[in-house]
């Protein structure tokens, strides 16, 4: 044996001399052939081996060309394995290639990962534009950077229809919890996409890898990669800037969903984009970086997206510094609207909401989201509500006019009401179909729930830790009008009012003032 090994096995560089492969295969056979082979007999039969070299040089080239040799015979084996597995596959597979094509286009894209590694026939099916049409990047963790981005826009070609890029929070708390008084009408409802805090700014957090430069693929081949796109979601990428995201939008004239999460954009800027762009834009969800101090947004920016995306159905700015002049153009002007969430503007004062005791304006309203609105009104939502009872905003289902600070009195807005005065008795009788969601934290020891079932069945409860009682200020709406003559529907508002509501000291968290790290 070990004369076989002395003229075969340690020269890879004979095996490449070999003229006919019959003399490869009857090589390879006999070194299969050997039956007693043991890692005991193979390091006797090499020592000898080496002793019968005279030089140092000689013993390290035997050693190198039978760890090549080794190497080489261990990878051929490994690949015939995986043609074995794939025959197998496409043996057993009973699906033909084009139907296991529209099989993986189904599949997410770190799944569709996983089948292109799992054999040669799934790899090639995996490969098609038709399975990279949505493609899901979001993760809780720093993992994909440009490159990856390229490279699966880069397959997907004008097949690209989602897009969704960038680092997502940790699961949302629950809205609510024992320290605040909530008043509720538990109504099913679908509000899955209602949660206002489920894809917040991840400030202080983890870095995303992405930069600016990771959406330029969507301008190769002149822009048709991104012709066609129709979702796009971008979450907590610090390094995106406004001109790289009005550009890429101006590769995407199809699009009609745009989520765009914790990025440092100018919201004026990307409006502007979206409405020279976007023309049939139907989803607009916009939530800042830096909470309340975003006062890019101008009255010349809303004309333009209410003339431009006269298609859009749902609207969210949340956490601008929105006045209710800016709001009630949009509002008054983009008459398809059935969602708006301006959830922690801080310059809102509710003013807007007469807007929607005209006929037309609110017709197809069905979400209202106020959450947090730090300059939020008692007095305007009172007048929403009894519009409500009143008749308006007919097709409404879910209304939030939840506040973590209270609801601002009509003389001081730094005098809040934690009990407000609103009509939610009458409401519950008069509208039972409707979500309502209004928490507010507790003043004092006693705290009010109101629950309201499915049956329609109405129960005012009121506790207090010590047993203690005092009077509820939850008034049954007596004290407003409940016909459409009240001064809620006469939307006499000129926009003076939101200069003098901007001249209101703005909260402001230092919390927010968060150093963003840099890699």
């Amino acid at each position: 044996m070990a004369s076989v090994f002395s003229k075969r096995l340690c020269c890879s560089s004979d095996i490449s001399r070999v003229s006919k492969p019959e003399e490869l295969d009857k090589l390879v056979e006999t070194l299969l052939g050997f039956t007693d082979l043991s890692s005991g007999s193979l390091d006797s039969s090499l020592d000898r081996l080496l002793e019968s070299r005279s030089c140092d040089s000689e013993k390290n080239q035997v050693i190198e060309k039978t760890l090549r040799l080794a190497s080489a015979l261990q990878e051929a084996a490994k690949k015939c394995e995986r043609k074995r597995a794939s025959l197998h596959n496409s043996i057993t597979w009973p699906l033909p290639p084009d139907l296991s094509v529209n099989v993986f286009a189904m599949l997410d894209t770190q799944t569709l990962c996983h089948v292109a590694a799992t054999c040669r026939m799934f790899n090639k099916c995996a490969m098609e534009p038709l399975c990279y049409t949505n493609i899901d990047l979001t993760s809780t963790a720093p993992k994909v950077n440009n490159g990856v981005v390229s490279l699966m826009i880069k397959r997907a070609g004008k097949y690209l229809q989602s897009l969704k890029l960038g680092l997502l929070s940790a699961p949302a708390v629950p809205v609510g919890n024992s320290g605040s008084k909530s008043y509720t009408v538990n109504i099913p409802v679908d509000a899955s996409r209602l949660s206002w805090n489920d894809k917040r700014s991840r400030q202080g957090k983890e870095s995303c890898v992405l930069t600016r430069s990771c959406l330029s693929c969507l301008n190769m081949d002149n822009g048709n990669t991104g012709a066609l796109l129709r979702r796009l979601h971008l979450y907590n990428i610090e390094r995106m800037d406004s001109s790289a995201l009005c550009g890429a939008l101006s590769s995407c004239p199809s699009l009609l969903d745009l989520e765009v999460v914790g990025l440092h954009v100018e919201l004026g800027q990307v409006l502007e984009a979206v409405s020279m762009n976007c023309h049939l834009i139907e989803r607009l969800f916009f939530e800042s970086s830096k909470t309340g101090r975003d006062d890019s947004l101008k009255p010349p920016t809303c004309n333009d997206l209410v003339n431009g995306c006269p298609k859009l159905t749902s609207l969210a700015l949340r956490g601008f510094k929105l006045q209710d002049s800016k709001v009630r153009v949009l509002v008054k002007g983009l008459r398809q609207l059935k969602s708006i969430d301006i959830s922690t503007s801080y310059a809102v004062t509710g003013t807007f909401l007469r807007s929607f005791g005209n006929a037309s304006v609110g017709l197809f309203l069905e979400v209202l989201c106020l959450r947090d609105c730090m300059h939020l009104r008692e007095v305007e939502v009172a007048r929403f509500l009894s519009a409500i009872v009143a008749g308006d905003c007919k097709f409404l289902r879910y209304l939030d006019i939840s506040n973590k600070e209270g609801l601002a009195s009509e003389e001081d807005w730094y005098d809040r009401c934690y009990t407000p005065s609103i009509p939610l008795s009458r409401l519950m009788e008069q509208r039972p179909d409707i979500c309502l969601l209004a928490e507010f934290p507790l003043e004092g020891s006693s705290f009010l729930v109101v629950d309201h079932s499915n049956d329609g069945e109405v129960n005012d409860d009121m506790s207090s830790p010590s047993q203690s009682s005092s009077p509820s200020r939850t008034s049954d709406g007596s004290s407003f009008t409940s016909t459409s003559e009240s001064i809620y529907n006469s939307d006499n508002g000129s926009g003076n009012e939101d200069i003098h509501d901007a001249s209101y000291a703005v909260y402001d968290d230092s919390s927010d003032e968060v150093e963003f790290l840099v890699i």
